[in-house]
């Protein structure tokens, strides 16, 4: 079938840059969607994206609709004519609504039922003719959270559209696309190339948008900005930070990047440097340099949207603007220190943290409590970690904070280094926060290890009080990234901390409400339930995760392990029979509550030798796994215990468990007892058993 390229291109005003890439995509999908919808098959499709212009090259696309057969299958044979041979209406009927006459009707078998059918073929349709409603669909559906409109139109889209280019091979689509009628002209530059450029064909766009200084692939202009930005950085022998979503950002606020270089006033680098990355990355959107050894450098790299013929005037502009950003940061960094942080409690009152649980100062005196606590429990510095709380939201209320709200924490960490806090009190002020976002780094000191979790508890634990919990896919305080986040400090920092004590000591800390009945284990197993998706991730099933989940271990780092010993012992070719052999023993427990209850076994009540020989590998086993799990090494445990596997085979083939004399199938059912308890130390695998 015979094909041709189609290009598709809608010029606008200046697109939300944080938004380009994913209208792009949502464009070029939507399209897909509705061409693979329409049976109109292509060779390939490119999307373009700049911050005038979102365009779609569809390369092969089909010029008709491929001919479909159709059948409409109608009454039985049998009954569209009466004994007389003359149609019943229900035969005339079908014939009517397919538009033809009754004898025209074929016949065919259905069910063993021979019925009338209609059979047509439907001529495709000419694909030119479809790509105005495809295009149209396409745009309506891209997601804008709030579209605009220009001028006197009604029409709506995220920015107001200038011109739209639509050309199937070398003809241009009629077409009325947001109000705006559709040509073979597109635009260059703003500044560089302001004038319409035709189009004979989608072959040309690329090359010829180049020429109107115009980098329309997203990717490739992606690639030109850091090329160029690393080659800047080389001549000054620095290494230049590049930063995936700053690079993002410029990216789509470019269309002919140029690197520049520009300087700073070195004194500003006595203020701190995340103050000034910061202010140089979100009003200047430039990127930084640091030396050999990993300091700041002051220089900046500015991207321009100009090949400017004086370069020079383009970074001393840039510069100009640049100073006075600086100059605030170390204004509000030296009168920031002119107060201590621990002076700042008192602003503290004035913030409502949320409305049923209190002020920001209420929040930190709770911390605090549970920091210590948690402190005694870690055998941490207990003074620290209460210190620590009590000024950990105090650097809110700082100038430099309400300029820059990203560095909250990292501010306090430098003003209590100021106020000659202790070191560890300092950094777990920036450490309170992490991890920040999924896979970020954990705190490095054990003060901020405790403050991370004491703060994500008494937050979980506080809406969880006053009913606020996660719902469904919603959780707009992050409850679950923050119960994530405990999970994560604890087991990677290997902090043997008992989570239920510090939860229950969190929920007496709310002593002015009034908690429900059970609010400890809720916030526990919620906390606990965190690991499934974590696991998940790991190609960990959920079977292995509930094996341990049943049995409620209060301890995360105790959790962990032993989750990673029941996966292992999942992988043995003993794991399903034993899995099954517990399953049963577990049924029969469950029927036999009151019987042999704290029965030791009798060895003179055995008559079977299987029985016999079984409680010998369990005396064995008990003697070997018991120091194992005292010392938590339970893939160790659990291998031993996969030893078992002959031994509980021959008793369930050999011995009746219920015998008629209560005194024998008391002391099996002992037997069984102690054989599921044994595996009980570890989890219960009769939940490993397959479907």
């Amino acid at each position: 079938m015979a094909t041709k390229d189609f290009l598709v291109e809608i010029g606008t005003g200046e697109l939300p840059p944080k938004a380009l890439r994913i209208l792009s995509e949502s464009f070029a999908a939507g399209i897909r969607t509705a061409l693979e919808n329409a049976d109109l098959r292509f060779e390939a499709m490119t999307s373009f994206a700049t911050p005038r212009r979102l365009a779609v090259i569809v390369k092969g696309l089909q010029e008709h609709q491929a001919d479909k057969a159709m059948e409409r299958v109608g009454p039985a044979v049998s009954a569209s004519y009466d004994n007389d041979g003359k149609p019943t209406p229900a035969a005339s009927g079908f014939a009517r609504s397919c538009g033809v006459a009754l004898e025209t009707l074929s016949s065919v078998e259905k069910d063993g039922i021979v019925k009338l059918v209609f059979q047509s073929v439907v001529k495709g349709g000419e694909t030119r003719h479809l790509l105005a409603d495809i295009v149209t669909r396409s745009l309506a559906a891209l997601p804008i959270p709030k579209k605009m409109r220009w001028g006197s139109s009604r029409e709506e889209f995220v920015r107001p559209v200038h011109w739209v280019v639509m050309i199937f091979g070398g003809e241009v689509v009629p077409a009325s696309i947001l109000g705006i009628n559709s040509g073979n002209k597109t635009r260059g530059h703003r500044f560089q190339h302001n004038q319409a450029i035709s189009l004979n064909s989608a072959n040309e766009y690329e090359s010829k948008l180049a020429d109107a200084r115009v980098v329309a692939d997203y990717e490739k202009r992606k690639g030109i900005i850091r090329r160029l930005v690393n080659t800047e950085g080389e001549k000054l022998g620095a290494r230049v930070v590049i930063e995936e979503d700053l690079l993002e950002e410029v990216t789509s606020l470019v269309e002919w990047p140029v690197a520049l270089t520009g300087k700073f006033d070195a004194h500003f680098l006595s203020v701190p440097r995340e103050a000034l990355i910061s202010s140089m990355k979100s009003h200047q959107k430039c990127f930084y340099l640091l030396d050999q050894q990993g300091n700041l450098l002051p220089n900046f790299i500015t991207v321009s949207n100009i090949e400017s013929l004086d370069p020079a005037q383009v970074v001393a502009g840039n510069e100009r603007v640049i100073r006075p950003r600086l100059a605030d940061a170390r204004f509000f960094f030296d009168t920031d220190r002119k107060h201590s942080l621990s002076s700042r409690l008192e602003q503290l009152k004035t913030i409502v943290f949320q409305q049923e649980l209190g002020t920001v100062y209420d929040k930190s005196v709770r911390v605090s409590a549970l920091a210590g606590f948690i402190a005694t429990e870690l055998s941490a510095n207990k003074s620290w970690c209460e210190r620590a709380a009590l000024l950990s939201k105090c650097d809110l209320v700082t100038n430099m904070v309400s300029e820059f709200a990203e560095l909250q924490g990292i501010v306090g960490y430098y003003y209590a280094l100021h106020d000659k806090e202790p070191t560890e009190v300092a950094s777990a002020l920036n450490e309170q926060y992490m991890p920040r976002f999924s896979g970020d780094q954990l705190p490095t000191t054990l003060t901020g290890a405790v403050l991370a979790i004491a703060d994500k508890v008494d937050t979980i634990v506080g809406l969880f009080a006053i009913g606020q919990p996660p719902t469904g896919s919603k959780d707009p305080f992050a409850l679950r990234r923050a119960a994530l986040g405990v999970l994560r400090i604890i087991v990677e920092k290997d902090l043997d901390l008992d989570i239920l004590k510090s939860i229950r000591f969190a929920c007496a800390n709310f002593s002015s409400l009034t908690l429900k009945p059970g609010l400890d284990n809720h916030v526990f197993e919620f906390l606990l339930d965190r690991f499934k998706a974590w696991y998940q991730a790991e190609g960990i099933s959920a079977e292995v995760f509930q094996s341990v989940f049943v049995l409620r271990p209060t301890k995360p780092l105790d959790f962990n392990l032993r989750v990673r010993a029941v996966h292992h012992f999942s992988r043995l070719p003993e794991a399903q029979s034993l899995a099954s052999a517990n399953k049963r023993v577990s049924n029969i427990l469950a029927k036999e509550v009151q019987a042999a209850e704290g029965q030791s076994v009798q060895r003179g009540l055995f008559k079977e030798e299987a029985e016999r020989h079984l409680a010998r590998v369990l005396e064995e086993q008990t003697a070997v796994v018991t120091p194992l799990f005292a010392a938590r090494e339970y893939t160790r445990g659990l291998e031993s215990l996969a030893g078992c596997k002959s031994a509980i085979d021959g008793f369930f083939d050999s011995v009746l468990v219920m015998d008629d004399d209560p005194l024998i199938r008391n002391n099996r059912i002992a037997l069984l007892r102690a054989l599921r308890g044994l595996f009980l130390e570890v989890a219960d695998i009769s939940h490993l058993q397959s479907s």
